[in-house]
């Protein structure tokens, strides 16, 4: 069987194209934790790879090459239904772990034993006797995998965390000698909700025996050049230049991303696969495709926006400004999840959700408005962006004040009407970039029509895709020192991308008479024409 990108489940490398898994740690490291008897945590967003890695990390251990360990894998998620209810969680978690253990170790008898420690010794004793038994029963030291910590809830999470504490110095004849905790946070940031003690509990005091924190990091750009040779030494399909640039810039090096976008490219979207170089389009159309069939990977990321501890920190990155009403652990929590880079300065992690994030808090808005592609689109197939601006400030002034109080994301409410404005028309055949981050003063936008270079005309010729800029900014210091600073940023972003024409849109938030905040006028700023739209 020919290998493909995966972007489900944990990698084969039989079957899928893979940076080997433990590559993409520090193993050495890893394996000196187990050595010295170490608990420590491997945390990072979803589909980065965590699962793979834990198996590969399993197969290693039960090698011999490391000298000589029994090492179990369980998925703890199976307990997850049980939310509340310690005892039926605790079923499902030794139902697991007595199915791994039989399929890693070849213990025949596990489960029905192990059912009956349940009975005898309850959900808060039954897995620390049960991991005492499976360590004590082979001379070689037990090392313990356990994947998705925190789907677990509750008093259930408290349960298992406070056992693997309460036999930690057991170990390692009595207790598995070094213990893994995986899933999207770190354990010391865990707030546990005890129904039965009536209170907030620290996952950091109700697993106080952990030694290190390990994050695992996206691709490197190296990773990525990596993973699409394969696909080209296997059939001889290659990347251009301006494709791997592309799949780099647009993912960052997020696997998940990174898989589906070279699936999508290479493989679907109705093409003959004729092994044709994939361009630099190819990637761009791919990435379309993947966020207009909203993705589970991309659905799960969007669920997250309605959380206030997400909101606080993405509202002020999309309207550029500069309120800090989020802590540091709202910032922690959301790059735990990937949606925001680790590195500084604060932004949104990869450009791929930097579109995705203000798509999904305009959909609904881009199904309410009546906009179509055809009344901007002149017989050549050229988009009249002009027209398009003109038409959106007479809805602004109209509509503005019960669409922005729809928003969740108010404080970004200006910039994202017109972004679903423009994206309800340029769904019909261009494609929008967006750049925006905290303290920026504005959100930059750049409108590529046709998205392919293609005229929208059956019949008109193939050409070059038109590029507009249009620069977003909060009326803050004064209109006219408002419109000097963003029409230095207009032109700046317009060199940079290359613009056939440029568009500065300063909104007004301030009360006042609509006849004093609308207007349109050009400005010159060197060599560049910039149309200026007061809202």
């Amino acid at each position: 069987m020919s290998r493909f990108f995966n972007t489900t489940g944990p990698v084969v490398a039989a079957n899928h194209y893979c940076i080997p898994p433990l590559d993409r740690l520090d193993l050495g490291d890893v394996l000196e934790l187990v050595r010295t008897e170490r608990y420590f945590v491997l945390h990072a967003p979803r589909q980065t790879g965590k699962t793979s890695i834990l198996l590969a990390l399993r197969d290693l251990l039960n090698s011999g090459a490391q000298g000589g360990y029994r090492c179990v894998y369980v998925n703890v998620e199976v307990g997850q239904a049980g939310r509340e209810d310690p005892g039926r969680a605790m079923r499902a978690i030794l139902g697991q772990l007595a199915t791994r253990t039989r399929l890693t170790l070849g213990d025949e008898l596990a489960g029905g034993v192990w059912f009956d420690i349940l009975d005898r010794f309850g959900p808060d004793g039954a897995f620390q006797e049960v991991l005492t038994r499976l360590a004590q029963a082979d001379a070689k030291p037990l090392v313990l995998l356990v994947d998705e910590i925190d789907a677990l809830v509750g008093d259930t999470l408290l349960s298992v965390l406070r056992q693997l504490r309460a036999g930690y110095d057991m170990r390692p004849t009595g207790f598995p000698q070094s213990v893994v905790l995986c899933g999207v946070r770190d354990v010391r940031d865990y707030r546990i909700r005890s129904s039965a003690e009536k209170t907030v509990i620290a996952g950091g005091s109700a697993f106080n025996v952990k030694a290190r924190s390990l994050r695992l990091g996206d691709f490197s750009g190296d990773d990525v050049a990596a993973l699409l040779e394969q696909h080209t030494a296997e059939t001889g399909q290659a990347f251009e230049p301006g494709a791997l640039h592309a799949m780099w810039k647009q993912t960052s090096g997020q696997p998940w991303l990174v898989n589906a976008l070279a699936d999508e490219a290479c493989f679907r979207g109705g093409k003959p696969r004729d092994r044709r170089p994939i361009g630099e389009n190819d990637v761009l159309e791919a990435q379309e495709r993947i966020i207009l069939r909203r993705e589970t990977h991309l659905d799960q990321l969007a669920d997250k926006l309605q959380e206030g501890r997400v909101r606080r920190v993405v509202a002020p990155l999309l309207s550029g400004g500069d309120e800090r009403d989020f802590s540091a652990r709202d910032i922690e929590y959301v790059r735990d999840l990937g949606l925001v880079a680790r590195d500084p300065p604060l932004r949104i992690a990869n450009p791929i959700y930097a579109e995705v994030v203000p798509r999904e808090l305009t959909a609904a808005a881009q199904e309410g408005l009546v906009q179509e592609t055809e009344w901007y689109v002149d017989a050549r197939g050229n988009l009249d962006l002009v027209k398009l601006l003109a038409a959106f400030q007479a809805f602004f002034r109209e509509h503005s004040e019960h669409w922005v109080a729809r928003f969740d994301y108010r404080e970004a409410g200006p910039q994202l009407l017109l972004q679903a404005f423009l994206q309800r028309v340029v769904n019909g055949g261009g494609r929008i970039e967006r750049e925006y981050g905290l303290g920026r003063g504005r959100t930059d936008l750049l409108v590529v029509w046709p998205r392919d270079g293609r005229s929208a005309t059956p019949d008109a010729e193939r050409r070059p895709a038109a590029r507009f800029v249009i620069e977003c900014k909060i009326l803050h210091k004064g209109l006219e020192r408002t419109i000097r600073d963003g029409l230095e940023q207009t032109a700046a972003y317009m060199d940079r991308c290359a613009a056939d024409a440029g568009h500065l849109v300063i909104f007004d938030r301030r009360d006042g008479a609509w006849e004093d905040k609308v207007f349109h006028r050009r400005e010159s700023v060197g060599a560049a024409d910039v149309h200026v739209w007061g809202m």
